[in-house]
């Protein structure tokens, strides 16, 4: 009974994943990154979904720009006391997240 429990887990863990498959270029660079060890594009995990993040920023003109400098310097205090760390990715590859976060819906 214990294996069979155990394989169910291992099953849905594995389903879970397919939530995260690389359906983008840009969801691709999100995993290489490790961006998804942190966040999700539709629940809350360490940091913000992708998708509260898109709703927040929707309509300003700056978020791009401000959100791509946040990837790769760090920040806190925005979206509670968890700091994000600066994240090792170039401007192009900043810019590239940004664009696909802001454009979820």
């Amino acid at each position: 009974m214990k294996k069979i429990v155990a394989a169910a887990v291992v099953a849905g863990l594995m389903g879970s994943g397919a939530a995260f498959a690389a359906d983008t270029p840009a969801q691709t660079l999100a995993q290489s990154k490790g961006c998804l060890a942190c966040h999700a594009i539709d629940k809350k995990v360490v940091g913000p979904a992708y998708k509260e993040v898109a709703a927040k920023y929707k309509g300003d003109k700056t978020a791009e720009a401000k959100l791509a400098e946040k990837v790769q310097k760090g920040g806190a205090g925005v979206w509670g006391q968890m700091p994000m760390p600066p994240q090792s990715v170039t401007p192009a590859e900043a810019k590239t997240l940004v664009a696909w976060v802001l454009g979820m819906k």
